[in-house]
Formats: structure tokens, sequence, C-alpha cells
């Protein structure tokens, strides 16, 4: 048996495949070695008696993951996967790789992440380019749930939430300054905390408040990591992750301004990841 996983930085999804190709699903929380060590990998996985159920029988676990883009930061998450499934081979590779294969129709594209962070990669079957760096929440992650969701925080706290905004985020969340500051500053995983007021942003996404904002991000976010490409004009572009059907609306405004053919969004990308490596990676061992 083998387990093909993808992982953002709020949830993972699993999916095992036995010998005649027969698929299970199962979740847990996404894993980022940024944010979490080898141990803290391991304590969660063993809290999911259903995966757990499956350690003597799974050989090879491939896992792609938000963080995973150097040896160091792999390892923190192979050794928390191989501390529980002992005696499975371990391949640990960058959430990038896995839209890349996720959305490949044959021909080169440009692969976009838009979830709790946001990346991109070209692709064109053989190669993976990444032409700029993620810079994660801090410095970069434009057009993603931390990105929108700092705005909306910050808008919270220097009082800039029009009263109807104002009313409705304090019955929802009921939140001091002082819950919000420990939340980005002293609680593990700061992203996954900002990102998690996207729910918000999305309900009221047509109010005039969030609506050119929502716009102006995702095009910026285009302008970095869609336009560096130099023919992005001419290749299809492929978004995958949550937020970006949520806001699909507002991607594909912010695509019509600069020119830019989105070809597909899609929410949840490990089946199209699952069918590539049926098709490309374990077709031999799936005969």
């Amino acid at each position: 048996m083998i387990f093909i996983i993808e992982s953002g930085s709020t949830k993972s999804d699993w999916v095992l495949v036995d010998d005649k190709s027969k698929q299970t699903f199962y979740n847990t929380i996404g894993f980022n070695p940024y944010f979490h060590s080898a141990e803290f990998v391991s304590s969660e996985i063993k809290k999911n008696k259903e995966i757990i159920g499956h350690v003597s029988s799974v050989k090879k676990i491939f896992f792609y993951g938000a963080g995973c883009s150097s040896e160091k930061m792999n390892n923190k998450i192979e050794r928390g996967i191989q501390s529980v499934f002992k005696d499975a081979e371990i391949f640990v590779e960058h959430d990038l790789l896995a839209c890349a294969f996720a959305t490949y129709e044959g021909e080169p594209g440009i692969s976009c992440i838009i979830g709790t962070g946001s990346n991109s990669c070209h692709f064109d079957g053989v190669n993976l380019n990444e032409e700029v760096p993620a810079l994660g929440y801090v410095l970069g992650d434009e057009g993603s749930g931390s990105y929108f969701g700092k705005f909306l925080l910050s808008s919270f706290l220097y009082h800039k939430l029009p009263s109807d905004l104002l009313k409705d985020f304090q019955e929802t969340y009921a939140l001091t300054e002082a819950d919000i500051v420990s939340g980005v500053y002293q609680k593990e995983s700061p992203n996954v905390f900002i990102a998690s007021f996207m729910p918000f942003v999305v309900k009221h996404k047509k109010h005039k408040f969030f609506n050119n904002v929502l716009v102006k991000g995702l095009q910026h976010f285009m302008e970095v990591h869609v336009c560096c490409y130099k023919d992005y004009l001419d290749t299809p572009v492929h978004f995958v992750g949550s937020l970006s059907v949520l806001l699909e609306d507002e991607l594909r405004i912010a695509a019509d301004n600069l020119g830019i053919e989105i070809r597909s969004v899609t929410a949840k990308p490990i089946q199209n990841l699952v069918d590539y490596h049926l098709k490309y990676i374990l077709k031999n061992e799936m005969a």
C-alpha cells in the first residue's frame, strides 16, 4: 500500500492506494516544517487511529507540503513520518511539485497555489521552475488567506472597519486586541491563525470595503508570481487551493486585467495528484 499526502499549512489530505488502485481518503492537520517539529508531526499522526491502522502495510509514502523547500526542512517531516511508519520508504517534496503534477495537462503550464499561503511554478512535464521565491506570510504570500487576514485584523485594530462589518466581526469572534496580538505573536502557526479569518472576508467579499482590495491583492499575486514567467501571456495558468475557488470571481477579474488565461481553478488538488502518480510514477507498481 502507498500513501499520497498533500499538505498545506492548515490541513493535509491523505490518500491510501492499495495494490488494486483502490483509494481511501483521510485527513489530518497541515504540517509545515517552519512551524512544526518532527516530534509534533509524529504525535499528530498518531492521533488518527484510522491512519495508524495501516502502519504495517504501507510501504511507500509520498508527502508534498508547504515549507518543504530544502533538505533541512524536508528532513523534519521525513523524520516525523518515519518514526510512525518505520518500514516505509518516505519521499518528501514541496507542495509546488504537487500543484504542478495535479494541474499537468500534457503541455507547459503555470501552476499557482492560493490558500493559507501562496506560490507558483512553471512546469513543462519534466522541468519545474520557480522563478521567484515564496517569502512566507511576513514578506510575501500575496493574495493568500494570511495576506487578506492581515488586512482584516489590522483594519479592526486600527478602527477602520465600517460599522456594519465591525458589528458582525465582534459578534462572530468576540476577540480583544490582546487576543489577536497573542494569536499572531505568541502562539504556534501564526500564519494559520491569521488566515483563519478568511471565512469572514469571503462572507463579505461583495462589500465595497473588501471587493476592490481582493481584486488588487489577487492581481498583486499575479504580477509577482505569474508575470515573472516570460511566456505567461501564452501559457495556461492553473490555480489550486480552497481560497482560489472561494474568490474565483475576483481572481478572474484580476487575471483579465493582466491578459492572463486561467485554465482551471481547483479547491483540492489531491485527486488529480493521485491520478498523476498512478499514470506517471506508479504505473509499473500498480500494473
